[in-house]
């Protein structure tokens, strides 16, 4: 019943059965026919079809959501029989939040290539609520996330400490002050994260323990385009020193000095279940291995 399952997800996320049958090389009589028998073993019609398009009805919805879930779990269980007798190899789903996915992971993917070629990574980079989410639906083997979030069912990981600073463009007027106070902080446009984000809950925190109010803030969905806005003069920030070692290097960017800086918190390896493929362990003794920048 798994290529059923996987067939009724294709045709639910093409929203076609003539896409879904180039995905799987078959024809289409021979989709729309694991699709009837996949809802007469439910008992019950999943999809609503017209000349014009095809969509979930809600007993789909749920037979898509839990599909997605069970074919994660068939693959895992796959991987680990077959693992058994091999060395480290096969395909490894990595999901990380975007300060770590994209300014510390590729250099670990690639030494993981250079030492296991036969490890086949693919990375989904998200933010931390999102990446949490895949890894407990089984579509992702381990996740990388930074933020404090209760999640029971997950194994939950203390990793890495990061280390957090304001920054401005070259030519914010903050910089020729001798002395900056947290009022004129609380005065500036801040641009930060959207919810869900670990960065904004660490911006958050850090206005908490501050007790700073910013008078106004913008958000934008991606660390890249908050220091391009940041750059531009659209206001400041706070962000991963990873994230800005380029920037600050260059001139584009620089961290406004003020007492209390940097601001610390955590990133955490999250993964769903207690058994690992060789692939995995092979990719958490590199994580573990690896020296922070």
């Amino acid at each position: 019943m798994d290529k059923h399952l996987h067939i009724f997800i294709t045709v639910a996320e093409k929203q076609s059965f003539s896409k879904a049958a180039e995905e799987h090389y078959m024809t289409q009589p021979a989709v729309s026919q694991y699709i009837r028998t996949l809802e007469e073993s439910m008992g019950m019609r999943l999809l609503e079809r017209s000349n014009k398009y095809v969509r979930l009805n809600k007993a789909g919805e749920i037979v898509y959501h839990y599909g997605k879930e069970i074919l994660g779990l068939y693959t895992t269980m796959q991987n680990l029989a077959d693992d058994l007798m091999n060395h480290a190899n096969g395909p490894l789903t990595i999901g990380a939040s975007y300060t770590f996915g994209e300014y510390v992971l590729p250099k670990i993917i690639a030494d993981l290539q250079k030492s296991y070629p036969d490890i086949e990574p693919a990375v989904t980079i998200g933010n931390t609520a999102h990446i949490a989410d895949l890894v407990a639906a089984h579509q992702l083997d381990i996740g990388i996330v930074e933020g404090h979030f209760n999640r029971k069912e997950m194994i939950i990981e203390e990793f890495a400490e990061d280390e957090m600073v304001i920054v401005a463009s070259s030519d914010n007027k903050l910089l020729l002050q001798e002395e900056i106070e947290w009022n004129d902080l609380a005065r500036e446009t801040w641009v930060v994260r959207e919810k869900g984000s670990g960065t904004r809950e660490a911006a958050e925190n850090f206005f908490h323990k501050f007790g700073l109010t910013p008078s106004k803030v913008i958000h934008f969905s991606s660390t890249q385009s908050i220091k391009e806005s940041v750059a531009a003069g659209l206001g400041i920030t706070l962000l991963s020193k990873w994230a800005i070692q380029k920037e600050v290097k260059y001139g584009d960017l620089k961290m406004i000095p003020i007492k209390g800086l940097p601001f610390t918190r955590e990133f955490f390896i999250i993964t769903k279940s207690p058994f690992q493929t060789k692939a995995l362990e092979a990719f958490n003794k590199m994580l573990h291995d690896f020296k922070m920048p």
